[in-house]
């Protein structure tokens, strides 16, 4: 089992990969870790659980596990991310994802277990 403390290293590294991904893709860039603010730090550590807890889970997967976690906190599509209105264009089934972000859900999942 991995500490509290472990998965928060390993959120934090994650949230920098995909950072670094966005920016190398031309889209909307993520605060650093540390200006991030605590609801995407707590998606970010919600989804190493998810990854540490089915490493075998295909991208797919944890998608269908971030959506979830968003419903649950009150978030609903919309054509644009905004965060005080709740709203994500990400609220979609895997499979209507534009081809980065399926690659930035692989990302995800690939960082998580090379550092578990």
């Amino acid at each position: 089992m991995v500490h509290s403390q472990e998965i928060e290293k390993i959120a934090r590294t994650v949230h920098e990969a995909l950072r670094a991904w966005a920016a190398a893709n031309g889209q909307v860039p993520y605060p650093a870790w540390r200006r991030a603010p605590k609801w995407m730090k707590d998606s970010s550590i919600e989804s190493v659980r998810y990854v540490l807890e089915n490493p075998k889970a295909q991208a797919s997967a944890q998608h269908d596990q971030w959506m979830a976690q968003k419903i649950r906190d009150g978030w609903r599509f919309g054509e644009v991310k905004d965060a005080d209105k709740k709203t994500h264009p990400l609220l979609i089934p895997y499979e209507q994802l534009p081809e980065i972000e399926r690659k930035k859900d692989a990302l995800l999942n690939a960082t998580v277990l090379a550092l578990a």
